[in-house]
């Protein structure tokens, strides 16, 4: 019979990180004695150990797991991957009508020296960034903004990149008397007839209508660690069971990450990012991204306009269809 420490995922999980830190200050300490050639090759054997300890340990992370990682405060941001991938990056403020939404940044920049429009949702690192970007958490004039700069991108012909980092659409009382679910609703529908291409990565967290509602694209993709859902597992679980607690189960019911989201054909290509997760190395993150960006966008720039707005449509219109086999 399984003791209940055994049978628990999270717990598991912390003891084989733990392994892995103590490996890390092994490392660490054996560096300080490099020179030494017995330090030496003891080094690179505990590092060749911490790779595989490391690789292992993500690659079997369940649902909820990957939640918590994607949630992780060090992950690189919109800002981050604007600072390593464009060039000439113009931010663009105000959606003209009630504020600037400080939770989506918005501009025009370069993307290997093509013009392109770069829209994001942008978290905080510390309490007072997160209160300025009100947690990545857009309200109506953020959503605003950036299809007023899109629209912009589409009248000079430049495709648009967007990165999608959020828990969700503001849900205060403000947001709601200022058309929270109008301003989302709009921008869906704009953006699929847009007739420029249009990249979206799921950087981190993709929740809800805040999340959709910068990411109808013709290309969908997801960084390994990230999960993409129509509520954060909390949510469901409160929901359907009256227990917040349930978040794990409510994860792994949801097929929230990466792998289940292609399966499902909601998301078009997984990125990886590097070991350990994205908020370990920013610069190799967006290096693989990178890759994948710039292949997507070549290609999309060959599409004639119309059969590019066609094909976006019927990917969309393809998700959440069943059938109903017994009536068959």
């Amino acid at each position: 019979m399984r003791t209940k420490e055994k049978d628990n995922p999270d717990k598991q999980q912390a003891e084989r990180q733990k392994v892995i830190d103590h490996l890390e200050k092994d490392v660490e300490e054996l560096r300080r004695l490099s020179g030494d050639g017995e330090a030496d090759s003891e080094l690179e054997r505990i590092r060749r150990q911490v790779a595989e300890l490391r690789r292992e340990f993500y690659t079997h992370l369940g649902a909820w797991q990957r939640a918590q990682l994607a949630r992780h405060q060090q992950r690189p941001y919109t800002l981050d991957y604007v600072n390593y991938l464009f060039t000439d990056f113009m931010e663009l403020h105000g959606d003209r009508g009630f504020a600037d939404d400080k939770a989506i940044v918005a501009g025009l920049a370069k993307y290997h020296g093509r013009p392109v429009a770069v829209i994001g949702h942008q978290k905080g690192r510390d309490t007072k960034q997160r209160l300025a970007r009100n947690f990545g958490q857009p309200k109506p004039e953020g959503y605003r903004k950036a299809l007023r700069v899109m629209q912009l991108a589409a009248k000079f012909g430049r495709p648009i990149l967007s990165f999608v980092d959020t828990q969700g659409a503001y849900p205060g009382i403000d947001a709601e008397e200022r058309g929270q679910g109008e301003a989302i609703a709009r921008n869906l529908r704009e953006m699929a007839r847009l007739p420029v291409p249009i990249v979206v990565t799921i950087t981190g967290e993709g929740g809800s209508g805040g999340a959709l509602a910068i990411a109808v694209g013709d290309k969908v993709n997801i960084l390994e660690h990230s999960f993409y859902s129509v509520i954060s597992p909390e949510g469901c679980a409160s929901i359907v069971w009256r227990d917040a607690a349930k978040a794990e189960t409510a994860a792994a019911a949801m097929k929230i990450t990466a792998k289940d989201l292609r399966d499902l054909g909601i998301i078009d290509e997984i990125v990886p990012e590097p070991d350990g997760g994205a908020h370990t190395d920013h610069e190799a993150a967006a290096r693989l991204l990178d890759e994948v960006l710039d292949r997507q966008l070549v290609a999309l720039s060959h599409e004639p306009t119309r059969q590019l707005l066609d094909a976006r449509y019927e990917k969309f219109r393809k998700m959440g269809q069943f059938f109903d086999l017994a009536s068959s």
